[in-house]
């Protein structure tokens, strides 16, 4: 009974409109996690384990090998996977499962994402001292497989784990973002492709491809549809942009910097080429890669790890075969404002840890966390997409060495496109950058992206974008996203109100708590009654 009213009350707390604040200094909020002296082989172990999968066969092959590689390691650990189709569903699954505190031991979600979860008391396992811990830390003795150090997982990608200093996910795996070109179509403009694309470049390039027939088809490929210049993440198409000129976004204490001059001028160029048809986005027309391979674009920006349904030979071609138009596909970073100093966005998932009573059982957890990060995961995953290993013992294998040697021998695992996006993040690694993660920076990515969607539907409605427009885009994008939310303390950040879905889980799973504990009360009311 006493377990059930506590449920009851944590599903109501978690239903008020803010759920609670953040302490930045690391150790202060969340519990600390004493680490056992040894690992008890003498007990079974049954965990958890959440992670994505978009529905790709090959992937699921190596979450289960990986498995099934770790319980010869370790026979007295069970590990049962449920795969989700994307990030949005594990995070609203995590946030209605802390209420219920049935959390996964281990979860495979974005550091963004995990802000929010600490929220909860007692809910993510800081990670510095299991990962310096000399026997089961990473690289540590009593280990039963190789194990990555700290210092062997690249610097950039594990510095976006940390949250106010504390380190609370390791990464898993990483990618950024490309441009996958028409070559025909460039060299038919009249255009040769620098050794560094720029912006001004892009639309210069995009603004010629516009031009039309009498008939109204596109004089470039000959048909009525043509986006010349169309880009996926326009979250990333704001945040890399600001970065690339050194202007504001956010900072790590959760202030919110967004809206700037730069901004404007970035805005005002996306709407001056929206208008002239150069310019569009994938929430507005449809993925990239299906203009691309059907010859009605020029420029596609996708991130590295979709490079698989990039280009007319893409294993994943996700359209008719009657409509492919053949063509060479060159694989570059993403525009630069200033080619000398090239900055782009790094991003992937990362794996975090859910507090439990005991524990053996989150040591359990640990073990098979970091037996994600050796080579042979690493690698096997990093072949299936663009992605990258988040270590350098795992980029320095020769397995791994041997794969990016083998570029276009076929079409699927060694595919040419899918390899060269690889190899952009490989080279470029040290011109990546994180965006900061605090709470409440889920909701300010996704407003930065938005600023540029409802500019291109403002110009499509042949609506204004003049100063003022922009001022309102802006208050109705700040509005929806609850960017005035978002508040900062040197010690905490208030983490805003939870997401529509989340709180309508949430606020169903509470009605039903409270249903449950009345009929409770009233079957415990009706015996007390018949025996009095």
């Amino acid at each position: 009974m006493k377990k059930l009213l506590a449920l009851v009350l944590l599903s109501a707390l978690l239903l008020t409109g803010c759920h609670g604040h953040l302490v930045t200094d690391a150790g202060e909020s969340a519990r600390q996690y004493t680490l056992p002296e040894r690992f008890d082989t003498s007990r079974n172990y049954e965990i958890t384990f959440w992670a994505k999968n978009d529905t790709n066969k090959v992937q699921t092959a190596i979450y289960q090998k990986a498995i099934g590689d770790f319980q010869k390691l370790y026979p007295n650990i069970t590990v049962n996977i449920r795969l989700y189709t994307d990030y949005a569903r594990i995070y609203n699954d995590v946030i209605t499962n802390i209420a219920t505190g049935t959390t996964p031991n281990v979860c495979i979600t974005y550091p963004d994402h995990i802000a929010t979860y600490l929220t909860g008391e007692d809910t993510v396992v800081p990670l510095d001292s299991l990962m310096d811990d000399p026997n089961y830390g990473l690289g540590g003795s009593a280990l039963s497989f190789d194990s990555p150090t700290r210092g062997e997982i690249v610097p950039q990608f594990l510095s976006e784990c940390a949250i106010g200093g504390t380190t609370y996910a390791l990464p898993y795996m990483r990618s950024t973002e490309a441009c996958y070109v028409n070559k025909d179509f460039v060299e038919k403009l009249g255009f040769t492709l620098p050794e560094t694309l720029t912006w001004d470049f892009i639309w210069q390039v995009s603004e010629a491809a516009t031009a039309k027939n009498a008939d109204g088809t596109y004089k470039l490929n000959g048909q009525k549809v043509l986006i010349p210049f169309i880009y996926k993440s326009t979250d990333n198409m704001m945040i890399q942009s600001l970065a690339q000129l050194n202007a504001p976004y956010a900072r790590g204490d959760g202030t919110v910097e967004l809206w700037n001059g730069q901004t404007r001028q970035l805005l005002e160029t996306v709407a001056q080429h929206t208008a002239t048809g150069a310019f569009s986005t994938f929430k507005i027309s449809s993925y990239p890669a299906n203009f691309l391979n059907a010859g009605q674009c020029v420029f596609a920006i996708d991130s590295t790890a979709g490079a698989t349904w990039m280009g007319c030979d893409a294993p994943l071609l996700d359209i008719s075969e009657d409509t492919i138009v053949r063509f060479e596909t060159v694989v570059y970073p993403v525009p630069q404002y200033d080619p000398e100093h090239p900055k782009m966005i790094s991003q992937g998932p990362s794996v975090c840890l859910f507090q439990k009573d005991d524990p053996q059982e989150v040591l359990a957890s640990w073990l098979f966390a970091q037996f994600l990060l050796t080579n042979d995961v690493q690698i096997a995953y990093a072949e299936t997409e663009g992605y990258v290993p988040v270590t350098e013992k795992a980029r320095q294998d020769p397995a791994y060495l041997d794969y990016l040697s083998r570029a276009g021998e076929d079409n699927d695992t060694h595919y040419a496109v899918k390899l060269a996006a690889s190899r952009i993040l490989l080279e470029n690694s040290e011109n990546t950058f994180v965006t900061p993660v605090f709470n409440g920076s889920a909701s300010l990515r996704q407003a930065a992206g938005q600023l540029i969607e409802e500019v291109c539907k403002a110009v499509r409605r042949k609506q204004s974008t003049d100063g003022a427009a922009l001022d309102a885009i802006y208050e109705k994008v700040a509005s929806l996203n609850h960017l005035d939310q978002i508040q900062v303390s040197a010690n905490s950040a208030d983490l805003g109100p939870l997401p529509g879905a989340a709180r309508a889980l949430l606020a169903g799973l509470g009605l039903c708590w409270v249903g449950i504990a009345a009929a409770f009360l009233w079957e415990k009311r009706k015996k007390m009654g018949i025996k009095h």
